[in-house]
């Protein structure tokens, strides 16, 4: 597993970042990271489309699902069998939301990873790791736009990471299909419902915690990619209804 991770995740992240580096004018390496990020946020469209066809198809399935959950409250067998009938029936996989993210995770990880051994390597890229095309650029400029010291925590691109964060999550549940607040049969508060409000404040206070902690470079990273996924989705989105609406053919 380390080795598929380290040929096919780390080292490729690692060769792009240097050879953005290397072209990049002036030699900023914040702005390579800009670029390695917007580059790998293209790949994984397809991945990130369809992680929001399955939360909207998930959303939509909401009402049923709840109706099931009453009716077969007292016998978690038959919930089951009738969920499952209903995933199948609509052609839906409740954790192919789960995949994206995970991918996601590991090339958070891959990337944590290149900033953090370039920073303890003196801020020189490591010649074993790079490829025969790739040119040791030597002594790395640690700063952005002149300013930031990417091997230190920025507060300042931490705020900006998780403001970018909450109007991620804000716009994404924004577009979801809207259902009526309900409250489970013993009165108490929709679990699913309050588990969304709290995501919403939840992955920016993370973002933040995490950027104070960590280098800039890595704020740097998050920022440049939550603004991506936030365009994107508003893309996507827009796109989803008219997909979803089109006539059917025989």
């Amino acid at each position: 597993m380390s080795f598929i991770f380290n040929t096919f995740i780390y080292e490729p992240l690692y060769n792009i970042l240097i050879l953005l580096y290397n072209i990049v004018p002036g030699s900023d390496f914040g702005v390579s990271i800009i670029l390695m990020t917007i580059l790998l946020r293209i790949f994984l469209i397809p991945l990130y489309q369809k992680q929001i066809e399955s939360q909207k198809k998930m959303q939509e399935l909401q009402p049923k699902i709840k109706t099931i959950q009453e009716k077969t409250k007292n016998n978690k067998e038959e919930q089951t069998k009738q969920l499952m009938e209903l995933y199948q029936k609509s052609k839906t996989n409740p954790f192919s939301g789960c995949f994206p993210l995970i991918i996601q995770l590991i090339f958070f990880i891959a990337i944590y990873r290149v900033l953090i051994n370039i920073s303890n390597n003196g801020l020189a890229a490591d010649p074993s790791l790079l490829y025969s095309f790739i040119s040791d650029p030597g002594k790395i400029n640690q700063f952005f736009i002149h300013i930031i010291d990417l091997t230190r925590p920025s507060v300042a691109i931490a705020i900006l990471a998780a403001i970018a964060q909450y109007f991620q999550t804000k716009t994404l549940m924004a577009q979801q299909p809207q259902i009526p607040a309900k409250t489970e049969s013993d009165g108490k508060p929709d679990i699913a419902q309050m588990m969304n409000k709290q995501m919403l404040y939840l992955g920016p206070f993370l973002t933040l915690f995490i950027g104070i902690q960590f280098p800039a470079g890595l704020s740097i990273y998050w920022l440049a990619s939550t603004l991506f996924m936030l365009v994107q989705q508003m893309v996507i989105q827009k796109k989803l209804p008219i997909m979803q609406s089109a006539p059917k053919h025989n």
